[in-house]
């Protein structure tokens, strides 16, 4: 049950048609796991834990630096040299005492993967690497999880929600992220953001619509990103969608599999 002092809080959600008492419950029961409290996980874990998320699990192994606080707005000059999922913690606690935090400030691997995973409804990747979002995408295809990802570059970014294990309504298998993806770009082919740059409003505006996707995912109205992948032009503030949909020879879940586990990345 929502508390009087959850009702007023969340009175905006609660009187929306496609939100009500209902979705708001539901977001409050969720259990969401955040990998990266960086730039883009930044403006996820605030925007969701405004919303009432019951539980957010952070996962990062990093320290705030000076340079992170152009873009990672969850973290403020006085948490410099801290953790930062204890940076992130604290800024949850001050907007929103009622969303329970659980800490996680490890690096994400192939030995811990599936186990964190599993203790959540929901995965959101902001991580900042190739490596990770292939490794997040199949141990959620693994545990049968939800998968919620995002990717920056320079001026632009990406979108899309990954629901492997499902089917659509058509009965099709839903495609995977190596359907869209099949094999990552050449190790050195695509600079760092601490070589490239980035424009520190631009993981705001895609992580704000992170937030926006999960909230959907969980309250289950519109039109979700499965199968369909969003993409923003930051020089021209374009939106464009590209549809796809699974691939029968992707090496995850095709005709013929040869991704069995988890040791691909080890």
């Amino acid at each position: 049950m929502l508390t009087p002092d959850e009702l007023e809080r969340y009175a905006r959600h609660i009187v929306m048609r496609d939100v009500g008492g209902p979705g708001q419950q539901a977001l409050k029961k969720a259990r969401v796991l955040v990998i990266g409290a960086g730039g883009l996980g930044a403006p996820v874990l605030l925007y969701l834990a405004a919303a009432g998320i019951g539980t957010l699990g952070i996962v990062d192994d990093d320290l705030v630096s000076l340079s992170n606080l152009q873009r990672q707005v969850v973290h403020a000059t006085p948490d410099i040299g801290d953790a930062k999922v204890d940076s992130a913690a604290g800024a949850i606690s001050r907007l929103n005492p009622h969303v329970a935090v659980e800490r996680h400030p490890v690096r994400i691997v192939a030995a811990n993967a599936l186990e964190l995973i599993e203790q959540y409804d929901l995965v959101i990747d902001g991580s900042d690497n190739f490596a990770t979002r292939y490794l997040v995408s199949d141990a959620c295809y693994f545990a049968g999880k939800p998968l919620i990802t995002g990717a920056l570059g320079v001026f632009d970014a990406a979108l899309t929600t990954l629901r492997p294990h499902e089917r659509d309504a058509e009965g099709n298998p839903n495609p995977t992220y190596r359907c869209l993806f099949p094999e990552p770009p050449p190790p050195g082919s695509i600079p760092a953001c601490s070589e490239a740059g980035i424009l520190g409003a631009l993981p705001g505006i895609l992580g704000s619509m992170m937030a926006l996707e999960t909230m959907r995912e969980i309250v289950g109205f519109g039109e979700g990103l499965v199968g369909r992948l969003l993409m923003v032009d930051a020089r021209a503030l374009r939106f464009e969608t590209l549809a796809y949909a699974w691939d029968r020879n992707n090496p995850l879940s095709g005709e013929n599999p040869t991704i069995k586990d988890l040791s691909i990345h080890e």
